[in-house]
Formats: C-alpha cells, sequence, structure tokens
C-alpha cells in the first residue's frame, strides 16, 4: 500500500504530486503489480482533497497502462517500472539515505540537497549520453 503526502506549496498539482508518487513506488518496487491502490475515499479522508483529484490521477495512471480499475474491488497496479535488480540495491538505497542525512545535518536544506543530486545526475548523464554517441560514430 502507498501513503500519498501532499506538498501544497509545492506549485505542483495535487493530481500529479499523487501519479509522480505512484510511479516513483512503482519503480522503487514499493507497489507491485496486482496491489491495490488506497481507494478514492480512503485518499481524500487522509488528505482532505477533492475525490475528483484522486480519480484524475487514477485515470492518468490507467492511461498510461500502470493501473486498472475492477468495478466494486478498486484499482489495482497492472505493470512494473522497477528495473531488474532493483530490490537489491538496499545498500545504495541505505547509502543516498545517509548522504540525504549527512546533508541535512551539514545545514542544508531540501532545494540545496535537490540541486547537487540534480548537477551530479547532468554530469553522469551527460557523459554517458557523450560515451554512447562516440561509440555510435566509430
Amino acid at each position: 500500500m502507498i501513503d500519498f503526502r501532499i506538498d501544497r506549496r509545492s506549485g505542483i498539482p495535487t493530481y500529479v504530486q499523487l501519479v509522480v508518487q505512484v510511479k516513483q513506488a512503482l519503480r522503487l518496487g514499493d507497489l507491485q503489480v496486482g496491489d491495490r491502490l488506497p481507494t478514492a475515499k480512503d485518499v481524500v479522508g487522509a488528505l482532505a482533497i477533492n475525490p475528483n483529484t484522486v480519480l484524475k490521477a487514477y485515470k492518468e495512471l490507467e492511461r498510461d497502462g500502470l493501473v486498472a480499475p475492477r468495478p466494486g474491488l478498486g484499482t489495482f497496479v497492472t505493470k512494473s517500472l522497477a528495473k531488474p535488480g532493483m530490490a537489491e540495491n538496499s545498500a545504495l538505497r541505505a547509502e543516498l539515505s545517509r548522504w540525504v542525512r549527512d546533508a541535512v545535518a551539514a545545514g542544508l536544506e531540501r532545494t540545496d540537497i535537490e540541486a547537487l543530486v540534480d548537477m551530479e545526475l547532468e554530469r553522469e548523464f551527460v557523459k554517458s549520453d557523450s560515451s554512447e554517441s562516440e561509440g555510435e560514430t566509430s
């Protein structure tokens, strides 16, 4: 089961936050094929949001082929986004968690940490993309 969180100050529409959280849970293996998403009523009760917001998010996930409604039963995961070996990456997750705690302890705020991570991802993937491009031209 997934516990949704909403950041009302983020400027990101609530339904998009729900979609992103489901996709993240699917990538991390926290949600698996066959798992049931919380009912719209449960999400509304937990987050105090409009039921149509939840339904819009679930509809988008359905359009993406990730979930399917079963009348009278709920909405169920139909596709995983987890890469092979994602579940075995617990050591990486623990190291990342430790790094984030250290960054917070050093006085960095969320936006500072996000900027650092984004910068490193950009460097790594630009480097990877460049290597692949060079290999294609040889």
